[in-house]
């Protein structure tokens, strides 16, 4: 992370989790790239090479994080700032599960 130790805010939703994710479309390549300081917070980074049209980069971003959790598609979705860079990220299963996944992945990057 770009110098600071915080920890991602990783929130309990009804369904399982919800993840903040700062995501840059039109990149060269998709992936998860770490955590990052946006706006006040801890964010997870991502990058997908689809346009920002139509929710291309929603879905591409919700393929994403799928795959990089080792999940079906349909257990991830963009669940609020749907045309901002800022999202929050539903993911559905076991939150506890979940978290410890999701910081798992973090620490592998």
């Amino acid at each position: 992370m770009d110098g600071t130790r915080a920890s991602l805010n990783i929130r309990k939703w009804p369904t399982g989790v919800v993840v903040p994710v700062r995501l840059t479309p039109k990149s060269a390549h998709d992936a998860v790239e770490g955590l990052q300081d946006f706006a006040g917070q801890t964010v997870l980074k991502a990058h997908v090479r689809a346009l920002p049209e139509a929710g291309s980069a929603n879905a591409a971003l919700e393929t994403l994080i799928a795959k990089w959790l080792g999940l079906p598609a349909s257990k991830v979705a963009v669940a609020r700032g749907a045309k901002s860079r800022l999202k929050q990220v539903a993911i559905e299963g076991d939150g506890v599960m979940l978290s410890a996944l999701i910081a798992t992945r973090i620490a592998a990057l």
